[in-house]
């Protein structure tokens, strides 16, 4: 894409100007940054350092509230001392959340192990206190505060040690000792592992994940686009084009045979295309955010027409794909252009004012720090994504793993979804400080400023039917944050709400363990109804959203017909690649 250069200044300014004044940060600055980068896991040390200070500073003009929090302290140690001298049912002071799965085992219910529990609950809940509510203190930087605390606060869990933890104590009895063993080599391969740079590969892509049969009809420098096999005798008439997120393989909707979203939908007759994201390297430092919508999500849309023309398309978008994807809708619709029949999302955000604990890390000091990261790589590694969205969810990511394979000494069964969720992207320069900036710290697509073509865009011209999956427990994309699509797109809105995370809500065949959801639609012209209302409103139902998704795509497509040929016209579909292609291999 051509860059210009800004005007040369007037010869007053010229005039005006201090000759050593610096516009922009210069590279020594930038590289400074990019050193400290691996110290502080990518975290801006002057974000974390005015957060604190603005909580710090109010809290020490309240002395009234930290008299309070100092009396609470002693009552809470008083609590604690009585209950460690007389008998006490377990969890008499204080118990863990329901979410909390640290302290769950029997054991945990005996002294003194439960006593310990106790104690570490009451001074976490301490901190909240101490660290929430403050007055004057900004709403982020408190956010942050607490956050912060919390994590620190979680390194002392007494759950994360062998000789507070009785689960690991009554192993290491039963082993005798060899659990510990275990736990050292495991520790030990990991390290290597990590050395060598080379992780494990249990599931091999093509071989046991992504192998639902398809060509690779289409590709330029940023995506291939797969056409799968049909598994019919006869398809409905529209095609559907998946538009993963680029800050994931494609496959975690093509994993294993059991769990592949496109084989599903390819055995109820439909015709599926999808997107598959090239694995940046540092040459693509300058690949835009407007590159993905035009190469991304336009370049298909215009192969999908070549393959099968005048036929409408029902386009899925999953995370920050489905967030491409509205903007590309929102164009589209501005311009008059029509090949959408459908839009579905996946857990993805188009307004990015309550995008959960994610947005700790987004704020002025933090972008200009990764920006400054990224500007010296080219590219935000895997190792800053994939621990950006670990220390959200450390308990669970973290340190469970930790004290499972390292202090029990047990290895966790390899998944197809974890082997995915190691199968990491890197992110263009260019492109991630557009969307951070853009989407998350100015929300110009929600409000009316997101330029496509020179022009803005707004998502009320999206007419089209929409079905939007959200899932109760994701950390990436808050469903309360999915649902304001209601406030922005003028269609017919169905929001489905399914249990699970980010991906484990969305991968969800049919089974008896399947989550179960709510779903109800909004009319375009329909009243609102906000979340809270809608939870109350929405009627449940048992089993995989995907079959309610199906049957709401079938009543918007037409009478089956035959399959279509595999590719373009003048292309014998024998020469294309087979799927799942090759920018998929790429690490």
């Amino acid at each position: 894409m051509l860059q210009t250069s800004p005007p040369a200044p007037s010869a007053a300014s010229q005039q005006i100007q201090s000759p050593a004044r610096h516009h922009g940060p210069s590279d020594s600055d930038r590289t400074l940054h990019a050193t400290l980068a691996p110290l502080t896991g990518g975290l801006s040390p002057t974000a974390l350092t005015l957060a604190y200070a603005d909580w710090l500073s109010h809290l020490f003009w309240a002395p009234t509230q930290r008299m309070d929090l100092v009396n609470d302290a002693l009552r809470r140690g008083t609590q604690l001392a009585e209950a460690s001298i007389g008998q006490t049912a377990p969890w008499s002071l204080i118990a863990p959340q329901p979410q909390d799965r640290r302290f769950s085992a029997p054991e945990w219910r005996e002294p003194p192990f439960n006593l310990m529990a106790q104690g570490f609950l009451l001074a976490e809940q301490w901190w909240h206190d101490a660290t929430t509510n403050i007055r004057g203190v900004s709403e982020q930087n408190e956010k942050i505060v607490e956050f912060a605390t919390r994590q620190m606060l979680d390194v002392w869990a007494p759950s994360n040690f062998a000789l507070t933890n009785p689960e690991v104590l009554r192993r290491t009895v039963s082993t005798e000792g060899r659990n510990l063993a275990d736990g050292f080599r495991n520790w030990w391969e990991d390290l290597l592992e990590l050395m060598a740079h080379e992780p494990k590969h249990d599931f091999v892509v093509g071989k046991d994940v992504a192998v639902t049969p398809g060509k690779v009809v289409y590709s330029n420098k940023l995506i291939e686009l797969i056409q799968y096999a049909p598994a019919t005798e006869t398809v409905r008439p529209e095609p559907i084009l998946i538009v993963p997120a680029w800050i994931m393989k494609y496959y975690i909707l093509d994993l294993s045979p059991h769990n592949s979203l496109v084989k599903y939908l390819t055995e109820q007759g439909y015709t599926v295309f999808m997107i598959s994201w090239r694995n940046p390297t540092a040459a693509d430092r300058d690949v835009s955010l407007e590159d993905y919508r035009r190469l991304g999500v336009m370049a298909a849309l215009d192969t999908i027409g070549a393959i099968l023309p005048d036929r409408p398309v029902h386009a899925v978008g999953y995370c920050l794909g489905g967030t491409m994807l509205s903007i590309a809708a929102a164009a589209m619709g501005r311009d008059g252009d029509s090949r959408l029949k459908s839009i579905t999302l996946f857990a993805a955000q188009t307004d990015f004012t309550e995008a959960g604990e994610l947005t700790l890390f987004i704020n002025e000091s933090q972008v200009a720090f990764l920006e400054d990261m990224m500007w010296n790589r080219g590219v935000l590694d895997t190792t800053q994504m994939s621990g950006a969205f670990q220390i959200l969810r450390s308990n669970d990511l973290i340190w469970s793993r930790l004290v499972h394979e390292y202090l029990m000494g047990v290895r966790s069964e390899p998944n197809d979804l974890m082997a995915w969720n190691a199968d990491a992207t890197r992110m263009p320069y260019r492109m991630h400080s557009e969307y951070l900036r853009k989407l998350f710290l100015d929300n110009d697509l929600a409000e009316g400023r997101y330029v496509v073509d020179g022009r803005p865009i707004a998502l009320s011209d999206i007419h089209t039917p929409i079905f939007v999956v959200g899932t109760q427990r994701d950390h990436v994309a808050p469903w309360r944050s999915t649902f304001k699509i209601h406030l922005l797109a003028d269609a017919d809105v169905t929001f489905c709400l399914t249990g699970g995370g980010h991906n484990a809500g969305i991968v969800s065949p049919p089974s008896p363990k399947a989550h179960g959801y709510q779903v109800m639609t909004k009319e375009a012209d329909g009243p609102y109804v906000g979340p809270d209302d809608w939870l109350k409103q929405a009627p449940h139902a048992e089993g995989s959203w995907w079959t309610e998704w199906v049957h709401w795509l079938g009543t918007r497509s037409g009478e089956p017909v035959a399959p279509p040929r595999i590719g373009l016209p003048d292309v014998d579909p024998g020469a294309l690649p087979n799927a799942p292609g090759s920018y998929v291999l790429q690490t």
